[in-house]
C-alpha cells in the first residue's frame, strides 16, 4: 500500500471517528429523560427518524426567554450563534442584543429564514415554516418536501424548572431518508449543526439572564 493511499485511509477513518464522536453528543446538555420525552412537533416526523435534543438551564422566567427565541432568524434578531462563522461563508447574519416589538409575533404559516435568497450555493435560500406557536412554551419549525429535501422539525421548548428558572430545549427530528446520499449528508452536516445550535442556546440564555437581572435590580 502506498504512503498516499495509507494517509488517505487514515484520514477517512479519523474523519469517520470524529463524526461518530460528535454524533454521540447529539443530546448535548439534555438529561436522559429530556432526550427520551415526546415533545410537541415530534408527531410531524414518523419513524424511522434521527433525533437530537439539546438543553441549557436559564436563570430567567419563560416570558423573558421567549422574547429572544421568537425573534430569531435572518432579517430579524439573528441566530444567537457564531455570527462571525456564518458571515465567513456569506450568510449575512447579525444577531442583536435588544428586544424588538415588531419581531415578537409569529403565527403558523410564517417563515423563519436561516439562509437568505440569493446566497451563492443556495440561491433560493432556506427557510423553515412555523408549524406551531405556544407562547411561551413551544415553537415548532417545519421543513418538508418538495421545498426541502428533508422531512423534519426543529422545535424549541421552554420548561419551567423552579422560580425564575427554566430549561430551554432544542430538538431536531428528521425522518431517515431512503436515499443514501441524503443519509450521508445528514450525518456529515451534524457536527456543524450541533455546535451552532449549542452556541445558539447559550446565546439566548446569556441575553435572557442579563435582561432578567437588569429588570430585577
Amino acid at each position: 500500500m502506498s504512503h498516499l493511499l495509507r494517509a488517505l485511509l487514515l484520514s477517512a477513518v479519523a474523519g469517520a471517528a470524529g463524526i461518530q464522536a460528535v454524533h454521540a453528543r447529539r443530546n448535548w446538555g439534555a438529561t436522559r429523560e429530556e432526550a427520551a420525552a415526546a415533545l410537541p412537533g415530534d408527531e410531524f416526523v414518523p419513524e424511522p427518524a434521527e433525533q437530537n435534543t439539546m438543553a441549557v438551564t436559564v436563570e430567567a422566567p419563560a416570558e423573558d426567554i421567549w422574547a429572544w427565541l421568537v425573534q430569531m432568524g435572518h432579517g430579524r434578531g439573528g441566530m444567537y450563534s457564531y455570527d462571525w462563522l456564518e458571515n465567513l461563508i456569506g450568510l449575512d447574519i447579525h444577531t442583536i442584543d435588544r428586544i424588538r416589538e415588531e419581531w415578537q409575533h409569529l403565527s403558523a404559516g410564517d417563515r423563519v429564514v436561516v439562509v437568505p435568497e440569493g446566497y451563492g450555493p443556495m440561491p433560493a435560500g432556506y427557510a423553515f415554516t412555523v408549524a406551531r406557536v405556544d407562547r411561551p412554551r413551544a415553537l415548532v419549525l417545519r421543513q418538508a418536501p418538495p421545498e426541502h429535501p428533508w422531512n423534519g422539525v426543529w422545535s424549541f421548548h421552554i420548561v419551567p424548572a423552579g422560580e425564575s428558572r427554566c430549561r430551554l430545549l432544542s430538538r431536531a427530528r428528521t425522518e431517515v431518508p431512503s436515499q443514501l446520499g441524503l443519509r450521508l449528508a445528514t450525518r456529515m452536516g451534524e457536527p456543524v449543526t450541533l455546535v451552532m445550535t449549542r452556541r445558539m442556546l447559550h446565546g439566548i440564555r446569556q441575553r435572557a439572564e442579563r435582561q432578567f437581572r437588569s429588570g430585577r435590580s
